[in-house]
């Protein structure tokens, strides 16, 4: 998620932008994770939301690292966040930005590389970690009870890259973790697509700022997601209300908040009414939700 890079189209049907822990929770946290996973509406004040390490918590490690998912599932977060372009060859690769340039080693755009020459690119901050595939990340996530909010970004340029949705289902099913994951996107084309091969996934629509003002607020959005098939809305930090929560409530959604880091701002989701904050620190967050109120 980065509200820097995203936007959204005028058209109703397209958004675009461009274990160890877990045993620790309460019955009634445990419960509320539960619920938001399984796509069920939680109304605000049900509990409190769950924590979502924001590409694996990247104010505390590389982000979008397997050190960065180690290190949360670790922690006892709820749910880690990742993002997922494709390479030229059809690989799913867990990297936020379209280039390398920023958090790795390489230089140049993701899908104008097959995996095998991305051999040689390692992570920024790391002794000598690849780029993770989608595969790897969910093999670690597996044997936990740690959820995920896998989000699809959009090719260089806008729009889908070919046959990304499939892959991504098929990856899911094949690691047995579909029912423990959210799909997000900002571009509904996406969305829409996974809808129509799947009707069990778990589907979020993203919301920046600039999108709900350009089409009509969030109660508009929130329709239009559960029209679509959606199960989930993330917003950014700046549209969190009491109104947006109920908004999204009132159509059967379940809401997410991102990205929250201050601690005051983390003070003021974590008692918003939201299902779940997504952070860079859910080490921060985590305190702050098991303090005395």
């Amino acid at each position: 998620m980065d509200t820097s890079r995203s936007w959204w189209s005028t058209s109703p049907g397209r958004i675009r932008d461009r274990g160890k822990g877990a045993r620790r929770r309460t019955g009634a946290r445990a419960l509320l994770a539960g619920l938001a996973l399984m796509g069920a509406t939680v109304p605000a004040g049900a509990g409190p939301p769950a924590i979502a390490a924001h590409r694996g918590g990247a104010r505390l490690w590389p982000e979008n690292s397997l050190t960065a998912f180690r290190g949360a599932i670790g922690l006892g977060v709820d749910l880690v966040e990742l993002d997922v372009h494709q390479t030229r060859d059809g690989e799913v690769v867990v990297i936020h930005d379209p280039t390398l340039d920023r958090t790795t080693t390489g230089h140049g755009t993701v899908r104008d590389f097959a995996w095998t020459e991305l051999g040689a690119v390692t992570i920024r901050g790391t002794a000598d970690e690849r780029l993770p595939r989608l595969a790897e990340v969910l093999a670690l996530l597996r044997p936990s009870s740690v959820g995920l909010l896998l989000e699809i970004k959009s090719a260089p340029g806008g729009g889908r890259y070919p046959g990304v949705e499939e892959r991504v289902l098929a990856l899911l099913h094949a690691a047995q973790m579909t029912d423990r994951t959210y799909v997000m996107a900002f571009d509904w084309a996406i969305l829409e697509r996974l809808r129509a091969l799947s009707s069990t996934v778990r589907l979020t629509g993203l919301l920046a700022y600039q999108g709900a003002a350009w089409l009509g607020g969030v109660e508009a959005i929130a329709s239009r997601i559960r029209a679509l098939g959606g199960n989930d809305l993330g917003i950014e930090r700046t549209l969190l209300s009491p109104e947006a929560v109920r908004a999204a409530h009132q159509a059967g959604l379940t809401i997410g908040v991102w990205t929250v880091n201050d601690t005051e701002a983390l003070r003021h989701a974590l008692s918003a009414g939201v299902d779940y904050v997504t952070t860079d620190q859910p080490d921060v967050a985590l305190r702050l939700r098991a303090a005395p109120p």
